[in-house]
């Protein structure tokens, strides 16, 4: 779900859907699709975000995912 995105979004007072889709150039539910993770983010998207947005911060915290955290809901057991 990219909480990390989110999260940071967040911190920052924004709306993380309208970020991607002013970032992206792309419409509400392909927005809502990638950080739902319903549709994949491709390298370059996942870089114009961070570039826009979060300068210094690293790909691999912004866009980890819930399988990264080793199970489907997030949660460590």
């Amino acid at each position: 779900m990219l909480n990390n995105l989110k999260a940071e979004y967040v911190r920052k007072g924004l709306n993380p859907r309208d970020r991607v889709m002013a970032i992206l150039k792309c419409s509400e539910k392909t927005a809502r699709n990638k950080l739902e993770e319903k549709t994949p983010l491709t390298l370059p998207e996942a870089e114009k975000i961070r570039d826009a947005d979060f300068e210094g911060f690293t790909l691999d915290y912004l866009f980890a995912t819930d399988a990264a955290y080793g199970s489907e809901n997030g949660w460590m057991n």
